[in-house]
C-alpha cells in the first residue's frame, strides 16, 4: 500500500503543477504590454484539469498569484530604495559610484627607461636683470637645489635671445661699512659678498643678512614691472652676462649637483641673417679656460621670433645655425664632446610643428636630444577648478603625440625632452600656481610624460620672481617643491605598466571618459637606501571629491606598503602654500637640513584609502620585482 499511496501523491502533485503552468505561464514569458496575460485561459473539455470544483479553485488560485506578483514587485522596489544608491543628477549608476579599485603592476619588464635626471630644473636669464643671480650663493638656496639632484639646470627662457657675453669681472673697489651701510651702499655690499666668496675654496656659499634680502625683493619687484612691460610691448632690451655672472651661475649648479645647460643667443645675426658667433666663441673660450662642464642649446622658441622682434628664422636657417654651433664646439678642445640640445620649439601648434619638421629633416642628427616647451594655461586664469579639469591635464598627451610623431619620422629613437614646462605663462597666477592646487598639474605631467617616453622634464622655474616657481623669494619651498622632493626620493627611471580593474565603465560611442583617478608606477629610486632593489613606487592623483579605495591585487598583494600621503596644510584648502606629509607639516629645519620624510606603514593586504583631491606615493617593499632588480 505504501508504494501505491506514494505514486498517487506524485500524480496529484504533477497534475497540480501542470494545471498551474497551463493557466499561469512563468512571469518571464509575460510581457508588460499584455494586460490579459494574468487572466486564466479557457481549457478544453478533455483537459484533466477540469473538475466540479475547478472554477472555485481557479478563482482562489488567481487571487493568490496576483497578490504574490504585486507583493514581490513592491518588495523589490522597497529593497532597491533601501540598498541601492540612486544616480545623481539624472545619470545612471556607473564608474563614479564604484568604491573599490583593483590595482596590479607588470613587474616582469619596464615599458620605458628614462634619464636619471628625468625631473630637472630651469632658471630664467631675467635673474641677471632683477638681481637674484647675486643670491644663488645662498646656503639655503643651494641646499634646496641639492635636494632635487641629480638633475639638469637649464639656464634659458624668453630672454635667452637677448644675452650678450662680456668677459669682465666688473668688481668695484671695496668699501667698508659705514652709517646705514646696507641701506645706502647696496651694490657695494654685493661686491663685498663676492670678494668674500672668492676667498673660499670649493663651493662658495653665503648667508645674506635679512635687510639685504629685503632690499633685493624690493629691487626685483620694480625690475619685474619693467620686464613685464617689455613682454607686453614686444620690445626687449639686451642683458649682459659677464664672466662674474657665469662664475656665480656655475658655482650654484656645481655646488647643488646639477649639470648646467646654457642657452645661447640665436638672434645675434649678421646682415645676411646668418648667425653671428663672436659672442659665443668668447663665452666658449672663457668656459673652457675655467674647465666648466656645460652643455649647450641655441635660442628659445624660434617659431615665435617674428612676433617677438619682427624677424623670422626658418627651419633651414635654424638647422644651419645648429650645424655651425656643433662645428664651433668641436673647434674648442674642452667642448669637442659637449652635448647640444634643441631646437626648443614652442607649443606644437601649426608654425612650431612646421619648424620642428624642417629642423629634424636637416639637422636632426646634430642634436643629442630634441627639446620643446609646454604651458597649460594663461596667467589670467583665477579659479582653482581650472587646475582640476581632466581635459586640461590631458592636453599634454596630445602635444607629446604630435612632437614624437615628427621626431620619429626623421630620426627614430631620438630622445625627446620637455625643455620648459610650467602651469601657466606670464609669470603665473598669485595664490593659484604657487599653491597645492598646481601640484595636480605638475604630478600628472611627470606621470604622463614618463608613460609616453619623454626622457627629461625641465621645470620652469626653480627660483625667481613670480608665481610658477618651486621656491619663493624668502627661500621657502612651495608645494610643488615638496612634491618634487618626494618624487626624487622615491621614483626611479624605470616605468612600469599599470593594470586597473573597476576604474571606468565601457565608453559610450562618441564619448570620451577622462579619469579623475590617475595611477602611475615606477621602480623605486636606486638612490634611496631605505629600500632594496626590486621595490616599486606607485603614485596616485585623486581628483574626485570623494574618497577612493584601492586594493592591491596580483603580484602586489600581501606586501607591506609605505604610504607618503601629501595633503594641503591649514584652512586654505587647495589654495594652501604649505603641505603636510602623513599629517606632519613640511618645513625646513634650518638652512641645511630637510625634515624627515616619515612613511606610514600599511600592513599587508590593507586597502589604500585615498582622500578626496590629494596626491599620494606608495612604496611596495621587498616585492623583488624582476623589472627593478637590474
Amino acid at each position: 500500500m505504501r508504494p501505491r499511496y506514494r505514486t498517487t501523491i506524485e500524480l496529484r502533485r504533477s497534475s497540480f503543477l501542470a494545471c498551474f503552468l497551463v493557466f499561469f505561464p512563468p512571469l518571464s514569458l509575460i510581457t508588460r504590454t499584455d494586460p490579459l496575460a494574468l487572466q486564466p485561459k479557457k481549457m478544453p473539455k478533455s483537459s484533466p484539469c477540469v473538475s466540479p470544483w475547478s472554477s472555485l479553485w481557479l478563482a482562489s488560485l488567481a487571487t493568490f498569484v496576483v497578490q504574490s506578483v504585486l507583493s514581490s514587485s513592491y518588495s523589490s522596489s522597497a529593497s532597491s530604495s533601501t540598498y541601492q544608491r540612486p544616480a545623481t543628477s539624472g545619470k545612471r549608476p556607473g564608474f563614479m559610484e564604484r568604491t573599490l579599485i583593483l590595482l596590479d603592476v607588470n613587474t616582469r619588464s619596464p615599458i620605458r627607461v628614462l634619464n636619471d635626471n628625468f625631473l630637472s630644473l630651469q632658471l630664467d636669464p631675467s635673474i641677471i636683470k632683477d638681481g637674484w643671480l647675486d643670491f644663488l650663493s645662498s646656503k639655503r638656496l643651494v641646499t634646496l637645489a641639492r635636494g632635487l639632484s641629480p638633475a639638469f639646470l637649464r639656464f634659458g627662457g624668453k630672454r635667452t635671445d637677448f644675452l650678450q657675453f662680456n668677459n669682465q669681472k666688473n668688481l668695484a673697489k671695496f668699501r667698508g661699512p659705514g652709517p646705514d651701510y646696507y641701506l645706502k651702499n647696496y651694490e657695494d655690499d654685493i661686491v663685498r659678498s663676492d670678494i668674500a666668496l672668492d676667498k673660499q675654496n670649493g663651493c662658495k656659499l653665503a648667508n645674506h643678512p635679512d635687510i639685504m634680502l629685503e632690499l633685493q625683493r624690493e629691487k626685483a619687484a620694480t625690475t619685474q614691472l619693467v620686464l613685464l612691460k617689455e613682454q607686453l610691448s614686444n620690445i626687449y632690451s639686451n642683458i649682459t652676462i659677464t664672466a662674474r655672472s657665469l662664475d656665480k651661475l656655475y658655482n650654484f649648479a656645481d655646488c647643488a649637483g646639477l649639470h648646467l645647460i646654457l642657452g645661447l643667443n640665436a638672434l645675434h645675426r649678421n646682415p645676411d641673417n646668418s648667425w653671428n658667433t663672436s659672442s659665443t666663441l668668447s663665452l666658449l673660450k672663457y668656459g673652457a679656460g675655467k674647465k666648466y662642464n656645460i652643455s649647450w642649446e641655441l635660442g628659445n622658441e624660434p617659431n615665435a621670433y617674428r612676433s617677438m622682434v619682427g624677424r623670422a628664422v626658418n627651419s633651414t636657417q635654424l638647422a644651419q645655425d645648429y650645424t655651425k654651433l656643433r662645428t664651433l664646439l668641436q673647434s674648442v678642445r674642452y667642448y669637442h664632446r659637449a652635448h647640444l640640445y634643441g631646437p626648443n620649439a614652442g607649443r606644437p601648434r601649426k608654425n612650431a610643428i612646421l619648424l620642428l619638421d624642417g629642423f629634424m629633416k636637416n639637422a636632426g642628427s646634430v642634436v643629442d636630444a630634441v627639446t620643446w616647451q609646454h604651458y597649460f594655461m594663461d596667467g589670467r586664469v583665477n579659479k582653482v577648478e581650472d587646475f582640476l579639469k581632466t581635459r586640461l591635464l590631458d592636453t599634454l598627451t596630445e602635444q607629446i603625440t604630435k612632437v614624437t610623431k615628427v621626431v620619429n619620422t626623421h630620426t627614430p629613437g631620438k630622445k625627446v625632452w620637455l625643455g620648459g614646462l610650467g602651469p601657466a605663462w606670464s609669470g603665473g597666477i598669485s595664490n593659484l600656481s604657487d599653491t597645492y592646487a598646481a601640484g595636480f598639474l605638475w604630478m600628472n605631467t611627470l606621470g604622463m610624460a614618463a608613460m609616453q617616453g619623454i626622457d627629461v622634464v625641465l621645470r620652469h622655474s626653480f627660483f625667481d620672481y613670480g608665481y610658477t616657481h618651486l621656491v619663493d623669494q624668502h627661500f621657502n619651498p612651495l608645494p610643488d617643491y615638496w612634491f618634487s622632493l618626494v618624487f626624487k626620493r622615491l621614483v626611479g627611471p624605470r616605468v612600469l605598466a599599470v593594470r586597473v580593474a573597476g576604474l571606468q565603465r565601457k565608453p559610450q560611442p562618441g564619448r570620451v571618459i577622462r579619469d579623475k583617478l590617475r595611477i602611475y608606477a615606477h621602480c623605486t629610486s636606486y638612490y634611496n637606501h631605505n629600500y632594496v632593489r626590486g621595490s616599486i613606487t606607485i603614485y596616485i592623483i585623486n581628483l574626485h571629491r570623494s574618497r577612493k579605495k584601492i586594493k592591491l591585487a596580483g603580484t602586489l598583494r600581501n606586501n607591506t606598503v609605505h604610504q607618503y600621503l601629501l595633503q594641503p596644510y591649514g584652512t586654505d584648502g587647495l589654495r594652501a602654500k604649505y603641505v603636510q606629509l602623513n599629517g606632519e607639516k613640511l618645513l625646513m629645519l634650518d638652512n641645511e637640513t630637510f625634515p624627515e620624510l616619515k612613511p606610514k606603514t600599511l600592513r599587508a593586504g590593507r586597502t589604500i584609502a585615498m582622500p578626496p583631491m590629494t596626491i599620494g606615493f606608495y612604496v611596495i617593499k621587498n616585492i623583488n620585482a624582476y623589472a627593478c632588480r637590474r
